[in-house]
């Protein structure tokens, strides 16, 4: 499932873009597509549900489209921001927020379809997936949706990004080959792997995920936790 953004202060162009996007894929199933008006709404509503694709006016009253860019990166390095803008000139100040490209205004379908198929390319190339079994059935999850796993018993409890959970039948220690630090999964506790991407805040015995989750960090595990924390996000940052 791909999810788009599309944030515009006047509602005569965002009626457009929304037209554009939603033409442009042939399997509308798969693309969820929301509208904002501006950049506060867009923020609350993409640390609780991240977007994949982000479509960013850069003029807009109160917070302006740079700004907005701005707190969204710093919790998420991944989004794909597209900013819109009537002048080249601001171009440049989109290099400060890590933007993927920006469009002109008025919007060229070409272009805007041709924007659309790359990002959606590289996304397409980078998404892992991990296939988690119920009693019933298989899931196919995506890592990153992926906020903590917590060890229950014989079964492992899965809390996703929208605070859905999957119970799996399988034990434990079967996930921690699964969930690596390579894809940014810390064992904080023989009870609990975290999403470091995730992560709200933590002290020496406790983090805090973006949902409000509470986790325990085992003694023995605070040092390598740290050190992990710190290198995949300066990591990543780098990376950008």
């Amino acid at each position: 499932m791909l999810r788009i953004a599309i944030c515009d202060d006047m509602p005569d162009f965002l009626a457009r873009a929304n037209s554009l996007v939603s033409a442009w894929k042939n399997d509308p199933e798969n693309v969820i597509i929301e509208l904002f008006s501006d950049g506060d709404s867009l923020i609350d509503v993409h640390i609780k549900n991240p977007f994949d694709i982000i479509l960013l006016d850069i003029v807009m009253p109160l917070m302006n489209g740079i700004d907005t860019a701005a707190q969204i990166r710093k919790n998420d390095k991944s989004v794909k921001l597209v900013f819109l803008t009537s002048s080249p000139e601001f171009a440049i100040e989109s290099y400060s927020v890590q933007a993927n490209g920006y469009l002109l205004k008025p919007i060229d379908k070409d272009k805007l379809y041709s924007c659309l198929d790359h990002l959606y390319s590289s996304i397409a190339d980078n998404t892992k997936y991990i296939m988690i079994k119920d009693a019933a059935s298989v899931h196919r999850i995506e890592l990153r949706s992926i906020e903590y796993a917590e060890s229950q018993g014989k079964h492992v409890i899965f809390t996703l990004y929208d605070s859905s959970q999957i119970k799996s039948s399988e034990p434990f220690y079967v996930y921690n080959d699964k969930l690596t630090a390579h894809d940014g999964f810390f064992k904080c506790h023989r009870s609990y792997i975290v999403n470091i991407f995730r992560i709200s805040k933590y002290t020496p015995k406790e983090i805090t995920m973006r949902s409000g989750c509470r986790i325990p960090i085992s003694r023995n595990a605070h040092k390598d936790f740290e050190a992990a924390y710190f290198e995949l996000t300066f990591t990543k940052v780098g990376d950008v």
